[in-house]
């Protein structure tokens, strides 16, 4: 099949386009400098991650840099916005909520707040999700209860948040991941043809990960910390919600794109339970965690899961945007191999 690439032309105006792009271009280069400066800053007052029985880095990093690339993405989503056709509700929860998770992330990688305030914080979090939903479209699961519609919406966006802060634990894998699924997910609705407004959206999380991920690469000379973790997590996982219901975007999309993501996260922690481990209890028994372990680097954990992400996720996630009704068979081919990896190198490695 052949893919003829189209000029997509926004619904606002015709000069929206490029004004779109050149905030995000600038966006992205503002990071770099800002990430560049917070370095100085962390360094300065102390705000650093210490060597200890969880980390895998054997000397002080500077941490808390995700909150760089997290307010600044804040302030471009403020920029942009008025040349975008999208749902208002949509902007409460990527600009007001996201920034409450930033700010939030931060303090955490100041102050290292409690288990329960870190819990309330997201449950506040994801009720603002569900708030904004059900005005806009959380109507729109009508094969559920309502009730159970914001259950399910709201114990996802806390699952969603921690496993991201969980996935942060090697060297450039979280940003990397993050890098990888926005750009991916923007070419999936854009061979879809489902509301392109949203590629921005998209590729703007790219951008400005990326002006993080240059200090971020292993060896890193900065974490990004909740503020970039729990950040990410809530907004990939309110983008799901939304991208779903209003049927942009399937849950298949979304579950191929993030295949060794889920399959790590989810196994781990299924296993920990089984183990009769505390599955919120920060710990080191991530597959890829036992395997940055066994190699002893980083860069070659990291290196390898981009890889299997170009190589593997990649040409599944365009097959299934070509061919839709093969969606299920994708993400089945997509997560297959991680959930094999998750399981041999997880929690049970651990505790053998």
């Amino acid at each position: 099949m052949i893919v003829l690439l189209k000029v997509k032309v926004f619904k606002s105006d015709f000069f929206s386009f490029p004004v779109i792009i050149v905030c995000i271009i600038l966006v992205g280069l503002i990071t770099f400098g800002g990430v560049y400066l917070y370095k100085k800053i962390a360094i300065k007052f102390d705000i650093v991650a210490n060597p200890n029985y969880r980390t895998l880095h054997e000397s002080s990093v500077p941490r808390g840099g995700g909150v760089v690339f997290s307010l600044l993405f804040i302030l471009a989503i403020f920029l942009i916005w008025p040349y975008l056709k999208l749902s208002d509700n949509l902007f409460l929860i990527l600009g007001v909520g996201g920034g409450v998770a930033a700010v939030f992330g931060f303090i955490d990688d100041i102050m290292n707040i409690s288990a329960r305030i870190k819990l309330t914080i997201q449950l506040l979090l994801s009720s603002w999700v569900v708030y904004c939903l059900y005005l806009d479209s959380l109507s729109l699961m009508n094969w559920m209860p309502i009730s159970i519609a914001i259950v399910a919406c709201l114990f996802f966006m806390v699952w969603m948040m921690n496993a991201y802060n969980f996935m942060d634990g090697v060297d450039g894998m979280a940003a990397s991941g993050a890098i990888f699924s926005s750009l991916t997910l923007a070419l999936v609705l854009f061979l879809t043809d489902n509301s392109v407004e949203l590629i921005p959206i998209f590729i703007l999380i790219a951008t400005t990960v990326s002006g993080f991920i240059i200090f971020n690469w292993p060896p890193a000379t900065i974490f990004m910390g909740d503020a970039g973790s729990v950040f990410l997590g809530y907004i990939f996982g309110s983008l799901l919600i939304f991208t779903t219901l209003n049927g942009y975007l399937s849950i298949w999309n979304w579950l191929t794109v993030f295949g060794y993501f889920f399959a790590d996260t989810t196994v781990t922690q299924i296993i920990r339970v089984i183990l009769i481990k505390k599955w919120y209890s920060a710990h080191r028994s991530h597959a890829y965690q036992n395997f940055a372990r066994i190699t002893g680097s980083h860069l070659k954990v990291t290196s390898r899961v981009t890889l299997y992400n170009i190589i593997w996720i990649l040409p599944i996630a365009i097959w299934s945007a070509l061919q839709p009704e093969m969606e299920i068979l994708a993400a089945i081919l997509a997560v297959t191999p991680a959930l094999v990896f998750a399981y041999k190198y997880g929690p049970m490695l651990s505790s053998s």
